[in-house]
C-alpha cells in the first residue's frame, strides 16, 4: 500500500509543476488571473487528478466572480492541458484534470478571526487573568 501512495503523490507533484508552467506560459486568456496551484490529489487508478488552486484576479470583480470565472476557464482548458501533459508524463494513462478552488486559506483566516474574537471576549470578561497571562500569549 505505501508504494501506491508514494507513486500517486509523486505523480501529483509532477502534474502540479507541469500544469503550473502550462498555465503560466501557454494559456493566453486575459480573464485568467494569477493562478497558484496549491495541491494535486491523484486517484489510485490514475483516472482523475483533482487540482486545487487559488487566484488573484482583476480589480472590479468580486472574489466569487473571480473564483467562478477562473474555475470555468481552467475546467474548459482541462482537455488541452491533459493532452499537453500526456506528452510529458511517462505513464500509460494520463488522468482527467478537474480544477477546484482551494478554500483552505479562507477557512484559516476565518478560524483565526474567531479565535481572536473569543480571546478578546474572554479578556474583557476576566481582565485580571488577561493582565497576568498577557506575557504568555503569542499573537
Amino acid at each position: 500500500m505505501p508504494k501506491d501512495f508514494s507513486r500517486t503523490s509523486r505523480l501529483g507533484e509532477q502534474i502540479q509543476r507541469e500544469v503550473a508552467q502550462m498555465i503560466q506560459f501557454e494559456m493566453k486568456n486575459p480573464k485568467l488571473g494569477m493562478v497558484t496551484l496549491n495541491s494535486v490529489k491523484v486517484a489510485k487508478d490514475l483516472g482523475y487528478a483533482d487540482i486545487y488552486f487559488t487566484v488573484m484576479g482583476a480589480k472590479g470583480e468580486t472574489d466569487a466572480e473571480i473564483r467562478a470565472n477562473t474555475s470555468k476557464i481552467l475546467n474548459e482548458a482541462a482537455g488541452y492541458l491533459r493532452s499537453q501533459l500526456a506528452r510529458i508524463l511517462t505513464t500509460r494513462v494520463t488522468p482527467q484534470l478537474r480544477f477546484h478552488y482551494d478554500e483552505t486559506l479562507e477557512r484559516g483566516h476565518h478560524l483565526t478571526g474567531l479565535i481572536k474574537q473569543a480571546r478578546a471576549a474572554d479578556d474583557a470578561r476576566h481582565p485580571d487573568d488577561a493582565a497576568n497571562d498577557g506575557d504568555d500569549r503569542q499573537d
